[in-house]
């Protein structure tokens, strides 16, 4: 039988994963890993995660890790940076993670342009500890601390990231994008890589924001929880390019 697939392996472990059915993490991780084979870097990486489904990623991946309180990722990723300048460092982060807990750690870091990446994977709720309502979470989807559905007079807006850090001078590199289908997935690996050649040239704080789906705690079987991503999830949240400035500058 003719091999169709073949793991990321000396980044990612030969383990089965224990991500849901549908869940959207291991083509992420999948596509950190091939990018960083390609660049010859895997001896430098350094992954810090976050608390949640990111924070299984210490089960899959084989790369040095460090795991951060919940929300602390970026503040963590900031010393590792700063005290080893030669390392390849990425923070690997949910919704509720990087944008909740750890929002003021996300800003400060990126207002400072600290040099290193993050990988944002938006689904917008809460994974592993109970479906609880994110600052992503769409106007009137429903989670167990909202539900009612969430509401603007009670909850505000959902939180759009890349927006919020377009609006700093410093950030040199931010994109939404997703991997839902095979042409997604080819622009997030390019995303990626880009990302971390940003930090290998010392340009700054790139974030790439993956936009998941979460068919457990939305309630849907892996097949509807597509059709509502692509028909309510990218439509609160546009895929594209927020900021380059390498273009900016060319």
């Amino acid at each position: 039988m003719e091999k169709v697939y073949e793991k990321t392996l000396g980044v990612l472990q030969d383990v089965v994963s224990g991500f849901c059915p549908g869940c959207m993490h291991g083509t992420a991780h999948k596509l950190v890993g091939e990018v960083v084979q390609e660049l010859g870097m895997l001896d430098k990486l350094v992954r810090v995660e976050g608390v949640g489904c990111c924070g299984l990623g210490q089960m899959y991946v084989s790369h040095d890790v460090i795991i951060a309180a919940h929300g602390r990722a970026c503040a963590v990723a900031t010393g590792v940076k700063r005290s080893s300048p030669d390392s390849l460092v990425y923070t690997y982060q949910g919704d509720g993670d990087l944008a909740s807990i750890g929002l003021d750690e996300t800003v400060s870091a990126a207002n400072r342009g600290e040099n290193f990446t993050v990988i944002f994977i938006n689904n917008g709720i809460y994974g592993m500890t109970g479906g609880q309502m994110a600052p992503t979470t769409l106007i009137g989807m429903k989670a167990t601390t909202a539900p009612f559905g969430r509401k603007v007079e009670e909850h505000g807006y959902p939180m759009h990231v890349c927006e919020l850090l377009a609006q700093l001078k410093t950030p040199y590199f931010l994109v939404r994008t997703a991997v839902d289908t095979p042409q997604n997935v080819i622009k997030t690996r390019k995303y990626i890589k880009q990302a971390f050649q940003n930090q290998i040239d010392g340009k700054g704080f790139s974030l790439v924001e993956i936009v998941t789906s979460c068919p457990t705690n939305w309630g849907y079987s892996a097949k509807d929880a597509l059709t509502f991503l692509r028909e309510k999830m990218f439509e609160e949240f546009p895929l594209g390019v927020y900021r380059d400035k390498d273009k900016e500058e060319a």
